[in-house]
């Protein structure tokens, strides 16, 4: 098996959430937890609360999520930005930790009942950078059918989460989900830009184009 940054993001988040499962001190440390930020300057909860989960079921769906968008994503960052792809892969990762929570964190700083953990937001931002490559790629909710088109998939999901969102009739923190999703699509439009010479945005549209042709549309 060849070691990918991907690999290497599942494994240590594996590592340090089943730890956090037996080891009360250790979820504690890590979760996010405003009041911790505002209050005590504990900034690292924003990355490290990326590295814990609620249960293995949370574990294992994000991390099947990363595996099977990951790698994909890895290879063409690779392809479009040469050399540095893999590094603007996981800066792409690290950085969207931070910046799925800033909503959260701007609503609940002092909220003292308020935690949230997983890797949610950054994995949606691998999987929205990879759709806005591969528009054409068909995808499923929760990965069972019915398929669609990535470029189609991706609007309901943002939709539905705004809409669970705004309901907040469960533990889910959604607004991560969703500012997780804009900032990969962020990502590969500004980077792509200015380092790699690559039009996202017209080669979205070429990639709906394609999917039209395989379908004989």
């Amino acid at each position: 098996m060849t070691i990918t940054i991907t690999l290497i993001i599942i494994i240590i988040t594996c590592l340090v959430s089943v730890s956090a499962f037996s080891n009360e001190k250790i979820m504690n440390d890590l979760i996010f937890y405003p009041p911790a930020v505002s209050k005590h300057g504990q900034w690292y909860r924003f990355f490290t609360c990326g590295f814990i989960h609620a249960d293995f079921i949370h574990l294992a769906f994000n991390m099947f999520s990363l595996y099977m968008f990951g790698r994909f994503v890895e290879e063409k960052f690779v392809d479009i930005f040469g050399d540095i792809g893999k590094l603007l892969y996981i800066l792409m990762y690290v950085i969207a930790l931070p910046v799925c929570l800033l909503p959260t964190y701007a609503k609940n700083k002092e909220n003292y009942q308020y935690r949230s953990l997983g890797a949610s937001g950054a994995v949606s931002a691998v999987i929205f950078a990879g759709l806005m490559i591969a528009p054409y790629v068909e995808v499923g909710l929760f990965f069972i059918p019915p398929f669609i088109p990535g470029f189609v998939f991706a609007p309901l999901f943002l939709i539905l989460s705004f809409y669970l969102e705004k309901r907040a009739k469960d533990n889910v923190n959604h607004s991560a989900h969703i500012w997780g999703a804009l900032f990969g699509l962020a990502f590969i439009i500004v980077i792509g830009k200015f380092v790699g010479n690559y039009n996202a945005i017209t080669e979205f549209i070429n990639g709906v184009k394609y999917y039209f042709q395989l379908k004989g549309l």
